[in-house]
């Protein structure tokens, strides 16, 4: 008679198959790999692969770290090693901070010409007028620093680093409300489900710190705005582990990591190991990349809980640091503590930091709305620069300020001499770079005299996309991932590398 092993054995059909896999050919087949890419990365890299093996890592690790190179990346030399984000949602107005257009100053309250409108579309909120009455920033303007650069009077503290900042004022996107237009900035689509940029050099760097997730995401406390999804953020049809991880304020900066009251974790290594276990059978059996990747982010959770309570101390950063991004940096969860935060995670070599803040969406009272904004974001901003730069990090990290489209030349709703609202505009806008790999002290595009059209050098978000994952080392053409039968990447079929602003 069957003892009772194996009548469960010939009663399930599973266990069966996961024991086919594991006959003499198929072990000698799976070890074999092992040991040749164990071999394989000691040729490559050594101290990388017996470090991690010494550390307490597995063979698997070493296995998965070698086949991450068949993706043959990076395409060529790399300029940046790490990126930051700074990410202004609701459009930030271009008119009120960097594009400065003084011949409309005297051109108060006229129509904006059809020969600059061009017919272009509108939104449903200033479709309806009669007229599109000219809105000249009241705005003071001056310029800066070597390269001459225009800012307002917003941002004094910018203005002190104008050199080290690239300007782009020609870019241009195909959205004009703020979900598709911010979805299509973050990941290269105006339709939900793609992966966000950070997603996609996860996938195709991978990580410097196996204590950190590869992409973090913070988000400023307490700002009003059009509503931030996490798919902003997501993997879309990439392996789970690609997805940014939000780091909140507060006791618990990221969700579920803390254990539960009354358990102490002693036993949680062993835990994992188990349960590890069963997920290769299970994954021996189905062969589901996704219980590999549930498995991944088990683990990382696991070096997560010593890694982010280190990682989230401010206390170990001095006056002088707080006194650089100003007084809200003492506050977490605020721009300016978040853009120190951002620091703290781009010396632990975490690739990408993604940082959002909501509220410039003036559709109403624009020079109050901009004037606040500038003035909770302006110090940090100009800080981030200064912080990086003394550590000797800029020339290596990658910084961006932008939002999903500009706003308009003319004023929606009521004008007065010193009110007005502007609407969204995709046809021109601001954004500034600044570090790896870009020239400091620039200024690259032109638009028209009433910043609506772009008359010099435009640059579309595909543009923007292949110019960033170049800055990486990578053909934005060659990283591709395949989905539903289609070989997808972040910028689709379009975009090109923006060669003029590179050094």
């Amino acid at each position: 008679m069957c003892d009772g092993h194996d009548t469960l054995r010939s009663n399930n059909k599973d266990l069966q198959q996961v024991e086919k896999q594991w006959d003499r050919r198929n072990f000698l087949t799976k070890t074999s790999l092992g040991l040749g890419a164990l071999a394989l990365g000691s040729l490559m890299n050594p101290e990388r692969t017996f470090a991690s093996l010494a550390g307490g890592g597995s063979e698997n690790d070493a296995v998965n770290s070698i086949l991450k190179n068949k993706l043959g990346l990076p395409h060529h030399v790399p300029k940046a090693k790490r990126i930051v984000y700074l990410f202004q949602s609701g459009g930030p107005s271009q008119l009120d901070m960097f594009d400065y257009k003084p011949k409309i100053k005297d051109m108060f309250g006229k129509d904006l010409p059809a020969s600059i409108r061009k017919g272009q579309r509108l939104t449903g909120m200033s479709a309806d007028q009669s007229i599109f009455p000219i809105a000249p920033s009241i705005m003071d303007f001056k310029q800066y620093g070597e390269s001459r650069a225009w800012v307002s009077e917003l941002m004094p503290h910018l203005a002190e680093v104008v050199d080290d900042l690239c300007f782009v004022k020609s870019m241009q996107t195909d959205a004009i409300n703020h979900d598709p237009a911010i979805t299509f900035m973050q990941t290269g689509n105006q339709l939900p489900g793609r992966p966000s940029i950070g997603s996609w050099l996860s996938y195709g760097l991978g990580s410097d710190n196996e204590n950190l997730p590869t992409f973090i995401t913070l988000i400023s406390k307490n700002m009003a705005g059009q509503p931030l999804y996490s798919r902003l953020w997501g993997n879309g049809f990439l392996p789970t582990e690609h997805q940014g991880v939000q780091f909140r304020s507060g006791k618990d900066p990221v969700l579920f990591l803390s254990d539960p009251e009354n358990y102490d974790g002693h036993d949680r290594r062993k835990m994992l190991d188990y349960l590890g276990k069963l997920n290769d059978l299970q994954h021996d059996a189905y062969g589901d990349p996704e219980i590999q990747a549930r498995m991944a982010q088990y683990e990382m959770a696991f070096r997560m809980q010593t890694s982010v309570p280190e990682v989230t101390d401010m206390s170990d950063e001095p006056d002088y640091i707080f006194d650089l991004y100003g007084k809200d940096s003492r506050d977490p969860g605020t721009y300016a503590a978040n853009c120190l935060m951002a620091r703290k995670l781009l010396e632990k070599d975490v690739k990408f930091v993604q940082l959002y803040h909501q509220g410039w969406d003036q559709h109403i009272g624009c020079p109050e709305g901009v004037r606040a904004q500038c003035k909770r974001t302006d110090q940090a901003n100009a800080a981030l620069i200064k912080d990086l730069k003394q550590r000797g990090m800029l020339e290596d990290t990658l910084v961006i300020w932008g939002g999903e489209f500009g706003r308009t030349v003319y004023s929606q709703g009521q004008l007065t001499k010193t009110d007005y609202g502007r609407d969204h505009h995709p046809k021109a806008f601001t954004m500034w770079m600044a570090g790896a790999g870009v020239k400091p002290g620039f200024t690259y595009g032109e638009t028209d005299d009433f910043s609506y059209n772009v008359v010099e050098n435009p640059v579309h978000i595909h543009d923007f996309h292949a110019t960033l994952l170049h800055l990486f080392g990578i053909d934005h053409e060659q990283l591709t991932f395949k989905h539903q039968g289609r070989r997808f990447r972040l910028t689709d079929v379009h975009g090109k590398v923006v060669k003029d602003i590179l050094t």
